[in-house]
């Protein structure tokens, strides 16, 4: 078994790149079967949501990862006080909920590998070619070889993880600005719970 995932670097569609330089794709793959969460990864993130606070969420905006999602989000048109950035979607979620409840092995990896990264990753039944942004109708999309997953930072339209999913595909998204450190470090943390 391999010890390390293969993370391969994703397209980005000429005229979206000469618009948004420095935007691009990471991705990699694991066997993993959707499930519930186990007992460990339950326990940390009931650790996890006792590090995040209303203080934290504040100061988190400054930190470099999450604000080059904030920059980005404002340079596509999005108010990241409205659509919130990935990391700060989650942090919202654990102050109004409470803590961090679990909602199954695979959204609880994903919840672990953006709040210790700050990194966007998405997960997907599998990808048939490369993932790539794109736009579509005035729209940043993230798309396989069989057309369009979902919009960019939103949830997936196609190739939404079931009972059925055998392989998932980890996405990040990145930013101009987010060092490929933390890029690496989110979808190993991801993949690391899912083999």
């Amino acid at each position: 078994m391999n010890d390390e995932p293969e993370i391969r670097r994703g397209l980005v569609a000429p005229a979206v790149e000469a618009e948004h330089p420095g935007l691009w794709l990471a991705w990699t793959d694991v066997a993993a079967v959707p499930g519930p969460t186990p007992p460990e990864l339950r326990e940390r993130l009931r650790r996890m949501a006792d590090r995040v606070h209303g203080a934290e969420a504040l100061v988190m905006r400054q930190r470099e990862v999450p604000h080059a999602y904030r920059v980005f989000f404002r340079h596509i048109g999005l108010d990241p006080d409205v659509v919130r950035t990935p990391v700060e979607a989650l942090v919202l979620r654990r102050l109004t909920e409470g803590g961090l409840r679990p909602r199954g092995l695979v959204s609880d990896a994903l919840t672990v590998a953006v709040l210790e990264t700050g990194v966007g990753v998405w997960a997907f039944d599998g990808l048939v070619g490369v993932p790539r942004i794109e736009e579509a109708d005035g729209t940043l999309v993230l798309a396989d070889e069989n057309g369009r997953l979902a919009v960019l930072f939103g949830e997936p339209e196609r190739a939404v993880l079931s009972k059925a999913t055998r392989r998932v595909a980890l996405v990040a998204v990145v930013p101009p600005g987010v060092a490929d450190l933390f890029v690496h470090e989110a979808l190993w943390t991801a993949w690391d719970i899912l083999r």
